[in-house]
C-alpha cells in the first residue's frame, strides 16, 4: 500500500468563491502542477451554500462543475476527496441561510458569511435538527450519485472542523448524525470511503464527535495540526506535534490515520519584515517553512499513517485580500506551496526530493501513552500536553 501525499486545494484566483467563479482552465493548470510534483490526491470542499441552495435543491450547475474537475482531475493522474457540508473554512463558517436561527450570536468565535455577506446569526445546530440531517443527507447522496463509480473518486469526507461550527449536545446525537449521512452515501455508493475532518481542537476537547465516535463510521480517521495555533507546541515549526496528534487519534479510534492537514504560512524571507504577523500567528520565511514540512512529512511517513496532505495548494491572489476570511485574517493569505503567481516555493522541492511513495507500517508502540482510553477525555487538554511532553522524550530526547 502506498503512502499518499496530497494537498487541499481552493484555486488563487477564487479561493472560497471557486464555484461561484469557476475557471476550469485554472484548474487544468493547478493540477497539472500538483501531479508534475508529486502529489496523488487532492481534498476539494464543496461549499454547502454554492451546492445546496435551498434545503430540498441540489444545485445542478454546481454538482456538473464537481463532475468536470474530477474529469480534470483523473486527466492529470489525481485522486479527489470532496468534502462535504463546507462550512468552517479558514477561520470563517460558511453557512446557508436556511441553516442559521434568527437570533444573532453576539459572543460567536467566527464570523459566518451567508449570501455573501457576514451575518451575526446563530447556526442551527444540525446533529439535532432533523430538518437539516434531512437536506445534509440530500446533499451526500446527490453527490454520491453523481460521481459513484468515477475513477478519479478516492473518498468522502463529512465535514472541515464541523466542532468549529457546530457541537452536538451529545455523543448520541453525533452518532445519529453519522449514521444518517453515512446511510446517504451508501445508497448511492457502497465502496468509496468515508471519514470526516477533525482538528486538534476535537482532542483538546470533548466536542462528542471524536475519534471514537467517528471510527463508527469511518474506514479511516482524519486529524489536523498545525503547531502555531497550538500554545503547548514548542514553537510554530514543532513538526513532532504531527505524529503525536496522529498517534493519540489513532490510539482513540482503533483505525488508520490520514494526516488531513498541516502548514505554516510563509513568504520570501525579503518580505518577512514587511508582511509582519497576523493577530498572534507569525508569518515564517520559504526556507524555514521548507524545512519544516520536509521534516513532518517525514515523520509522519515513518510513523506508518496512510498519508498526509498539505495544507494548501497556493497562496490567494491579492485582489482577494478585501474578502473574507483574508481582509482579517492576513496569515491565511500564504499558507500556499505555491505563490499566487504560479510558482512553486522552495517547500514544493524539497518534499519531492524525500518523499518515498511505499506506505512504512504503522507504529503500534505506545508504550508512552500511560492512560486508559476511557480516561482521556476526563481532562483532555491536560492529558494531551502530557502525554506530549512524554512522546517527545521517546522519540525526540
Amino acid at each position: 500500500m502506498r503512502f499518499r501525499l496530497g494537498i487541499n486545494y481552493w484555486p488563487a484566483k477564487s479561493a472560497m468563491r471557486w464555484w461561484q467563479r469557476f475557471d476550469p482552465a485554472e484548474i487544468e493548470r493547478d493540477f497539472a502542477l500538483l501531479r508534475s510534483a508529486g502529489f496523488d490526491s487532492a481534498r476539494i470542499f464543496l461549499l454547502w451554500e454554492d451546492f445546496q441552495p435551498e434545503p430540498g435543491t441540489i444545485s445542478r450547475s454546481a454538482i456538473m462543475d464537481l463532475i468536470a474537475v474530477a474529469d480534470i482531475a483523473h486527466q492529470n493522474g489525481l485522486q479527489i476527496m470532496p468534502t462535504l457540508f463546507t462550512g468552517h473554512m479558514s477561520g470563517v463558517n460558511w453557512i446557508p441561510y436556511w441553516a442559521l436561527e434568527d437570533d444573532t450570536d453576539p459572543t460567536s468565535r467566527f464570523r459566518v458569511v451567508c449570501g455573501d455577506q457576514v451575518s451575526r446569526r446563530r447556526l442551527r445546530n444540525w446533529y439535532g435538527d432533523s430538518e437539516i440531517r434531512s437536506a445534509q443527507a440530500l446533499l451526500a447522496r446527490e453527490t454520491a450519485t453523481a460521481l459513484v463509480g468515477h475513477p478519479a473518486l478516492w473518498a468522502y469526507d463529512f465535514g472541515n472542523e464541523n466542532s468549529n461550527c457546530v457541537i452536538p449536545l451529545t455523543h448520541d446525537e453525533a452518532l445519529v448524525w453519522l449514521r444518517e449521512m453515512t446511510e446517504a452515501v451508501r445508497s448511492a455508493d457502497d465502496k468509496t470511503p468515508i471519514t470526516i475532518g477533525l482538528h486538534m481542537e476535537d482532542l483538546e476537547e470533548d466536542r462528542r464527535l471524536g475519534p471514537k465516535e467517528a471510527a463508527t463510521v469511518c474506514e479511516f480517521l482524519c486529524m489536523h495540526g498545525y503547531p502555531l495555533y497550538a500554545r503547548w507546541a514548542d514553537g510554530p515549526t514543532d513538526a513532532m506535534l504531527l505524529p503525536f496528534l496522529g498517534s493519540v487519534t489513532r490510539w482513540l479510534g482503533g483505525k488508520d490515520v490520514l494526516f488531513q492537514e498541516y502548514g505554516a504560512p510563509s513568504v520570501d524571507r525579503k518580505l518577512t519584515s514587511k508582511v509582519g504577523a497576523s493577530g498572534h500567528f507569525v508569518i515564517l520565511d520559504d526556507e524555514t517553512v521548507a524545512r519544516y514540512l520536509t521534516e513532518a512529512t517525514s515523520l509522519l511517513h515513518s510513523f506508518g499513517f496512510n498519508g498526509a496532505m498539505l495544507w494548501c495548494f497556493t497562496d490567494y491572489a491579492e485582489s482577494l485580500w478585501n474578502e473574507e476570511p483574508f481582509d482579517q485574517a492576513v496569515h491565511e493569505r500564504y499558507f500556499g506551496l505555491w505563490r499566487s503567481d504560479g510558482t512553486a516555493k522552495p517547500a514544493v522541492a524539497a518534499i519531492k526530493a524525500v518523499f518515498d511513495g511505499e506506505r512504512t507500517n504503522a507504529a503500534d508502540d505506545i508504550f508512552w501513552i500511560d492512560i486508559k482510553r476511557d480516561e482521556f477525555y476526563q481532562q483532555p487538554r491536560e492529558n494531551l500536553k502530557r502525554l506530549y511532553g512524554r512522546f517527545r522524550r521517546s522519540f525526540h530526547p
